[in-house]
């Protein structure tokens, strides 16, 4: 993987963190920094999953890879959270 592409899947970490935080309903106990770290996470498995799947290389937006990597994120920020509030 080129240095481009890992500061690509750190951009993209955050944003699907954000989203993923978002999707989530109530309030999250947990910070930001482990909202991007859930969602750098959750980005790369979701690549993964989504190549496994052969949605991950379309023609245009990969609409399904990145629906799967909010999702994984959205699971992520719920179980740490809930983790984090039963402390």
């Amino acid at each position: 993987m080129e240095i481009s592409g890992i500061i690509s899947a750190l951009v993209i970490g955050i944003v699907i963190g954000a989203l993923g935080r978002l999707v989530v309903p109530g309030r999250q106990h947990i910070g930001i920094l482990w909202t991007i770290l859930i969602g750098i996470a959750a980005a790369l498995i979701g690549s993964v999953v989504a190549a496994g799947l052969g949605v991950a290389d379309t023609k245009g937006v990969d609409w399904i890879e990145w629906l799967v990597q909010i999702v994984l994120a959205a699971a992520g920020v719920a179980a740490l959270s809930r983790v984090k509030a039963l402390r």
